[in-house]
């Protein structure tokens, strides 16, 4: 099983997003052999200049994309989402919920070890965390995320889910606080601080099995609560593993 050793080859879903772009960019110089994911056939140049190894070209509504995509991997960073739309405050059929979960079923088929999900500020017991319009503007992915979450939290999965605040494509801010509990932080944060955070989860057993809120400290809004002291593993990501690449 994929799981069974140490890990060799990671997944990134939703690769030629931002946030992927950025997860890319933390996983280049590790050893780990990077697979990244794109709905768009244009997109797999760009992605392999960012530093993909592997390139698969995938429809996560499709759960045969989602076996092909995991297979012989190790861990999924799932960075998935719908590009902004009206589907963003309507919902219906979002890969922010069967995408992810369609992810999530062929993850556990596979022996996955260890699974990240990008998801929000605003979801479920995080609500407070998000103004009312802003809430109503996105309630669609708002539920979809909340039932993916649900999903990998059912999984049996080893997970970290990762709620981000609003996010900007600002430099690293290297402060992110860390909330846990729903009703903790706001504000935003870059998404190189996200992409960093997401990467070092699964080397980080602190992480393991929790969900939490993040915001950089520059971004943040109102009164943080419930803040957590996490040792994020980034040794993992700054130390070349000593193997030879797959």
């Amino acid at each position: 099983m994929a799981g069974s050793h140490t890990p060799d080859r990671v997944l990134i879903a939703g690769a030629s997003g931002d946030t992927g772009h950025e997860l890319l960019s933390v996983l280049r110089p590790t050893e780990l052999t990077v697979r990244a994911i794109t709905r768009s056939y244009a997109a797999a140049d760009t992605l392999e200049r960012h530093g993909a190894d592997e390139v698969i070209v995938a429809d996560f509504f499709e759960s045969a994309d989602a076996v092909q995509a995991v297979e012989g991997c190790d861990i999924v960073y799932c960075a998935l989402g719908t590009p902004p739309s009206l589907r963003h405050a309507i919902g219906g059929k979002l890969v922010d919920r069967t995408g992810v979960i369609n992810l999530i079923t062929a993850a556990v088929a596979e022996g996955i070890s260890y699974f990240v999900f990008e998801s929000a500020i605003g979801v479920g017991n995080s609500r407070a965390g998000l103004s009312l319009p802003s809430r109503l503007a996105i309630r669609g992915s708002l539920r979809a995320k909340r039932d993916a979450e649900t999903s990998l939290r059912r999984s049996g999965l080893g997970y970290t889910i990762v709620r981000p605040g609003s996010l900007t494509n600002r430099p690293p801010s290297g402060e992110v606080l860390v909330g846990e509990g729903g009703d903790s932080v706001s504000g935003s944060i870059p998404r190189a601080d996200v992409a960093r955070i997401m990467a070092a989860s699964p080397f980080t057993p602190d992480a393991r099995n929790r969900t939490i809120e993040i915001v950089s400290r520059e971004g943040l809004s109102g009164t943080p609560k419930r803040l957590v002291d996490i040792d994020w593993g980034d040794d993992a990501l700054t130390v070349p593993r000593e193997r030879s690449r797959a």
